[in-house]
């Protein structure tokens, strides 16, 4: 397949990419193309969207829908013949029991209507959904059945009511709503992957995820604390790393900047020595630094100062606490991810927690038809924009997606951006390029297809 001049690889898939004119964008598109190589075979062209169908619904007529809307206690379920005749209509307990019942009313519904397909649908409502989806796809009674579930964004439910004038908002009408989205061939979702490894693994690394996002607001909110506390440390930091041991010894070991900024140098001086392990060339400059910034630094009334310090040495106990649990976190999903079988822990920048949050979210390469629907569900792609003769060099980026499989893919190449090998082909990149609206796309020398049963070496030239 030949590569336009509007596309550029990623992952083994060719996405358009904008040009902002600086190098920074230039380096991190090539880290992004060179470095997240990891899961599919081939390259894929970014091809127009279907049109949505001139906003007209073709409706399936061999298959029978069920749309439940799910709560942490009850589930409304709306099931739904070929011709949209509802055949049921009741609300069942969220439970193992409710489960079951579900089922024998399906098998009844199948039977009353002559269908053999059936399609059960539902929105993303958090975990309460898990229970119900595992029971399901494990349900004996349904076993001979040829059944499809499926869990939607609750975006694409809201987008397919604007069809309809003035529904109201219930449980009723929402089951109802999902029953006749699966009648509708306007969705384009994949069927729910169950496999007890990537679910335990995907249980590990989403909740790292999350740990992340609370370990960075509270980094955020002790500087903003540290502001307060001292002003000219905040800003400019001798010590480079507000987190590093030396620098939180500083904050804790000394309750006011006054305090830092008259005691004796030398004393100064050994207390970095100390702290820092011998790691200062030059302590008594390094001291001299520190008492300056703390001279500069604004005063708080004594009242407001201790309960500043109050609040800062929780948050340094919630950073550390958090850290904790990161450590806890990358364990366990180490010892889980060595009983999957995957080469992506050779590719340089990916470890195994990063290898873990690509493989838990994607599971099965096959449940994706093509290329285009794994950058789909990862969110890289960028929208359209075309009018006339014009089209729009710059796009955003699509807002959808999954957001854990795109935290994996865009944190390798941030991680490695100042590897010098790829700073220096970069600028390199660079200097060959002559025109201000650059699309780039790259040479990747070797691409692993680590999530097939056989891993596979394609070797793709540069073109």
């Amino acid at each position: 397949m030949s590569l336009s001049s509007n596309h550029w690889l990623f992952a083994g898939i060719v996405f358009p990419v904008r040009q902002t004119g600086r190098a920074k964008t230039l380096l991190v598109g090539f880290v992004f193309a060179r470095v997240s190589m990891l899961v599919i075979i081939g390259l894929w062209q970014f091809n127009e969207p279907e049109i949505f169908n001139e906003r007209r619904c073709v409706f399936m007529s061999d298959l029978l829908c069920v749309g439940i809307d799910v709560s942490s206690r009850s589930n409304q379920i709306c099931i739904l013949t070929p011709d949209g005749t509802k055949l049921s209509s009741c609300s069942l307990a969220n439970s193992q029991t409710g489960t079951v019942e579900l089922s024998r009313k399906i098998i009844a519904s199948m039977f009353e209507s002559g269908v053999n397909r059936v399609k059960i649908g539902m929105e993303s409502t958090s975990i309460y959904a898990n229970g119900l989806v595992q029971t399901l796809s494990q349900d004996s009674s349904l076993s001979s059945v040829d059944k499809s579930i499926f869990v939607f964004n609750p975006n694409q439910i809201n987008n397919f009511k604007k069809i309809y004038n003035d529904l109201p908002k219930t449980d009723n009408v929402d089951a109802w709503l999902i029953a006749n989205y699966l009648r509708s061939e306007l969705h384009e979702s994949r069927e729910v992957y169950m496999d007890e490894r990537y679910e335990a693994l995907r249980h590990l690394t989403r909740a790292r995820f999350h740990t992340v996002q609370e370990l960075s607001r509270e980094k955020n909110r002790y500087l903003r604390h540290l502001f307060l506390r001292f002003s000219a440390l905040a800003q400019e930091n001798p010590l480079s790393n507000p987190f590093g041991a030396t620098s939180i010894a500083l904050i804790e070991d000394f309750s006011s900047v006054d305090e830092l900024a008259y005691m004796p140098l030398e004393q100064l001086s050994d207390f970095l020595k100390k702290k820092g392990k011998g790691k200062f060339s030059d302590p008594d400059s390094l001291a001299t630094d520190i008492q300056k910034a703390a001279r500069s630094s604004y005063r708080l009334p004594k009242t407001v100062e201790n309960s500043v310090n109050q609040v800062i040495a929780i948050s340094l106990l919630s950073i550390r606490t958090y850290q904790e649990q990161l450590k806890q976190f990358d364990e366990a999903i180490e010892k889980l991810m060595a009983t999957i079988p995957n080469t992506l822990n050779s590719i340089k920048g990916v470890g195994p927690v990063y290898a873990a949050g690509i493989i838990a979210e994607i599971g099965d390469i096959h449940r994706f038809k093509d290329q285009t629907s794994l950058a789909k569900f990862a969110g890289l792609c960028w929208t359209k924009y075309q009018s006339g003769n014009y089209v729009a060099a710059n796009t955003r980026m699509i807002n959808s997606g999954n957001k854990y499989l795109k935290s994996s893919f865009i944190s390798i190449p941030k991680k490695l951006s100042g590897s010098i090998e790829y700073v220096s082909e970069a600028r390199h990149l660079k200097s060959k390029s002559a025109s201000n609206s650059l699309y780039m796309h790259w040479n990747i020398s070797f691409l692993r297809i680590d999530l097939l049963p056989d891993p596979l070496i394609l070797s793709i030239p540069f073109s």
